[in-house]
């Protein structure tokens, strides 16, 4: 599975089989959990209930798709963003058929249904009723208006800085990213690599004479922005090798 170590790999170094899975169902939470129209922090709140999951039980004895689905209908619980299971069942039935007709109310319907519910619970005493999470979503946002004061207006308005952050912070729950590091590390990591990514410098605090992200968290070091933005790149790796 996916260890505290970041993204399991194979003996030829690429991504576990098990890591792909992983990868394809968050993607398919994330798709289902716009189209279901949730909010940004209940689809991280599935993703990491799923992952989370992942990391106390072995792939093979769930159908992760089960899980994903029974995730998002927990996430929409936990941050009282109420989901029907019928709308639920209905987007996935769509994400996988997509031709194919909604599914009837019959035997079929009724049995998904209680398998989501029963697998709901069967996850909450997995996870020791432990599902609720801190996400980086409020830091990032309260790091980009910092930083949007610190840079001048040029430089800023330049380069696409906070849309890439967000769509990083997004990615990167592909992987469980989430349950390996602190949300604050991961909101300063996210920027400083869409930082880099556009070569933006960012001044260093003339009285503080540290970097900038240090100031966000003061904890923070540049080991673990550095693991973080491997396992970040780890997860492109992977968009790129899966169809």
């Amino acid at each position: 599975g996916q260890g505290p170590e970041g993204i399991a790999r194979g003996p030829d170094g690429r991504p576990a089989p098990e890591a792909r899975v992983h990868f394809r169902v968050a993607r398919f939470i994330m798709e289902a959990g716009v189209k279901l129209g949730m909010r940004s922090i209940p689809i991280a709140t599935a993703c990491t209930i799923y992952h989370k999951f992942f990391c106390e039980t072995s792939l093979d004895a769930y159908d992760p798709y089960l899980i994903a689905m029974s995730s998002i209908y927990l996430a929409g619980k936990v941050e009282e963003q109420h989901l029907r299971t019928r709308d639920i069942i209905n987007v996935s039935n769509r994400y996988f058929n997509p031709s194919g007709e909604p599914l009837e109310l019959d035997s079929r319907f009724w049995e998904l249904r209680d398998s989501i519910v029963q697998c709901e619970l069967l996850m909450l005493r997995v996870l020791r009723f432990q599902v609720s999470f801190q996400h980086p979503h409020k830091y990032l946002l309260h790091y980009l208006v910092s930083l949007k004061n610190w840079l001048n207006r040029h430089s800023w308005q330049r380069t696409p800085v906070a849309v890439t952050a967000w769509a990083l912070l997004r990615d990167s729950y592909h992987g469980g990213l989430c349950l390996r590091f602190q949300a604050q590390h991961i909101a300063v990591a996210v920027l400083y690599l869409a930082l880099q990514v556009y070569g933006v410098e960012v001044p260093a605090e003339v009285e503080a004479e540290k970097p900038w992200w240090q100031v966000f968290s003061d904890d923070l070091t540049k080991p673990i922005i550095d693991n973080i933005v491997s396992d970040l790149i780890q997860i492109y790796t992977m968009d790129t090798e899966i169809p």
